[in-house]
């Protein structure tokens, strides 16, 4: 059959979980699909025993494999799993999910059924209580914050597709021809924030993110870092937090919401505080404001000219709804 969607799944020390994620896949009720997995330079064996257990070119779905020597970060494994991929669809997928049996074919679905669809997300539900939301779409707001939708809320109150800000990457189905052309996940990023930033980057450009609950995945959730609150994820948070308003946003537009971010980074800095990590995270704002005056960070800052004001305004807009929805 016609290579429709290649599944990728970045994996680092995945051995508690990267098999049952794969057994899920090969129970999918479609076969026109592919399965790449790219490991970023694990210390357990969960790679060498995935592809003992499901050879290369050996499974149907057809398998495929990557290996880094050393760990490179999340985008640097999507992006190189992308380049691998065969299909004008891509799925990442992280390693600590397992999927229901129609997930494939729902993603793909939902994807066709716009040309202004960039991306789509599944519905997450918690791999430990699975009536529960773990992300049901993500969203950004003028206090400088990511939030997902619905985290911790019933299952049940989530039933209707709609669009969202931005697609999680532990499960999105992305078009493969549209995210080249993006320039693919920015590797400044290394990790965390940087699905916030694709899907703000395919908006500037006029494409739009949806949310579809057709399609089921079970997170557990933090399964590379370890906790969902620790000093690695702390300080890249911050710094990217600073970098995504950077990339993002003409200057017109962060002197307008800058009392908006002092509040808003204020805020996390006492809360990191309290968890203990108030210098780590002061560390990342730091680190942010730095990579914003190197020079890599300035190429992969947007023309605004070529995206034009009124996109812009519009997208502040929605930034305002959703800090409301945040608060509410």
């Amino acid at each position: 059959m016609q290579m429709k969607v290649s599944v990728i799944i970045p994996n680092y020390n995945g051995k508690e979980y990267l098999e049952n994620c794969m057994d899920s896949l090969m129970q999918q009720d479609v076969r026109s699909f592919e399965v790449i997995v790219v490991d970023d330079g694990s210390t357990d064996d969960s790679f060498l025993a995935i592809r003992k257990k499901y050879p290369e070119n050996g499974a149907f779905p057809r398998t495929g494999y990557l290996c880094h020597e050393k760990n490179m970060g999340f985008c640097r494994s999507v992006n190189d799993g992308i380049a691998m991929a065969k299909a004008p669809y891509v799925i990442l997928l992280n390693n600590d999910t397992v999927v229901d049996v129609s997930f494939v074919k729902e993603m793909y679905y939902a994807i066709r059924k716009s040309e202004k669809i960039f991306s789509v997300q599944a519905k997450m539900l918690s791999l430990q209580e699975k009536d529960i939301i773990d992300d049901a779409g993500d969203y950004y707001c003028l206090l400088g914050w990511a939030y997902a939708a619905g985290k911790g809320k019933t299952a049940s109150r989530y039933q209707k597709e709609r669009k969202i800000f931005a697609s999680c990457g532990g499960a999105a189905i992305y078009r493969k021809e549209v995210l080249e052309k993006l320039g693919g996940f920015d590797e400044n990023h290394f990790a965390y924030l940087e699905d916030i930033d694709l899907g703000y980057r395919a908006k500037l450009f006029g494409y739009h993110n949806l949310f579809t609950p057709k399609a089921l995945v079970y997170h557990a959730g933090s399964a590379a870092s370890g906790s969902r609150y620790n000093e690695f994820k702390a300080r890249l948070s911050a710094r990217n937090s600073i970098y995504l308003i950077y990339k993002n946003m003409p200057n017109w537009q962060i002197v307008v919401n800058f009392p908006c971010f002092v509040i808003g980074f204020s805020m996390k800095v006492m809360f990191y505080i309290l968890k203990g990590m108030g210098n780590t995270y002061c560390k990342g704002i730091y680190e942010g404001l730095q990579l914003c005056r190197q020079e890599e960070g300035k190429r992969k800052r947007q023309d605004f000219k070529k995206i034009g004001f009124l996109r812009c305004l519009k997208l502040e807009g929605e930034l305002f709804f959703d800090t409301f929805r945040r608060i509410l």
